[in-house]
């Protein structure tokens, strides 16, 4: 079972939105405790998440979702709209690209509901690593608020490495804080930090941050291929193994990037979910 801070983190949406389709009878939780008010999901209702926040981002109102969640549409019909959707999208919005990577994320997502590959995820500790970093707040976890963020600190890091004569001596490494308790952050902000491995005896000067990244004992850790901005079922798919094997989800879960060649479909990234 999920808290509703895990279960929003996992499906990419805010804590407060869950609410909202609780109180409107959208998405109720597996679990209320009545002494507390705490909500609890289980794993299988991301596949329920899935179809609403597909509609959602394709236009539909909640009534709409709803209307379709109770007719009890199939994965094929729902797929079927989805594609009919994003023809509609390539004939009016040429410049639509973002829009439609997102689509065709949600529906790899949909396909793949029911279906984990316990295979691809492995167990293991991760070692302390000492980094430089920049770090910015973002409006939410999702890669649509994340991308326009995390792009151009690496960029403005790499510049100040360049200028203190320091090269990287190993992968990037994103990773994530709430922000939402800080200053002028709205709920579901995320501190996102920019970080790249560095030699014990690189001194980058105080233009660049360097800390160090403490081990973690245990995670779940599974290889992501292609463009960040489809890592959502990638994610799904570890969060659904963590739940399934019995572990609980120590935090947002680190970016370790493997290869990262012009073209953002190669790419090769590692995500590292801390466990308790």
């Amino acid at each position: 079972m999920f808290t509703i801070g895990d279960f929003a983190r996992h499906g990419r949406v805010s804590a407060r939105m869950l609410r909202h389709y609780d109180a409107i009878g959208l998405l109720r939780p597996e679990h209320t405790d009545p002494r507390t008010g705490y909500r609890h999901y289980a794993a299988a209702q991301l596949a329920v998440l899935n179809r609403i926040v597909a509609l959602k981002d394709l236009g539909f109102t909640l009534e709409q979702v709803r209307r379709i969640l109770d007719d009890r549409v199939g994965t094929e019909e729902l797929r079927g709209m989805l594609l009919l959707r994003r023809a509609e999208l390539e004939a009016a919005m040429a410049a639509a690209a973002g829009r439609l990577g997102a689509v065709e994320a949600r529906l790899r997502s949909i396909e793949n509901e029911g279906r984990m590959p316990a295979d691809d995820v492995v167990l293991k500790s991760v070692p302390a690593v000492r980094v430089a970093e920049l770090t910015a707040v973002a409006r939410s976890y999702g890669p649509e608020d994340i991308s326009p963020v995390i792009g151009p600190l690496y960029e403005e890091l790499f510049r100040r490495l360049a200028a203190a004569g320091v090269s990287p001596a190993g992968p990037g490494i994103a990773y994530y804080e709430s922000a939402a308790s800080a200053e002028g952050c709205g709920e579901g902000a995320v501190l996102v930090h920019a970080a790249v491995t560095l030699s014990a005896g690189d001194r980058p000067g105080p233009e660049v941050p360097v800390v160090v990244l403490p081990a973690l004992e245990r995670a779940a850790t599974i290889v992501h291929r292609g463009s960040m901005d489809a890592v959502v079922p990638t994610s799904q798919t570890l969060a659904r193994w963590v739940d399934a094997h019995g572990h609980r989800s120590a935090g947002f879960a680190r970016e370790v990037t493997l290869e990262c060649p012009p073209d953002r479909e190669k790419w090769v990234t590692e995500l590292q979910e801390p466990l308790l």
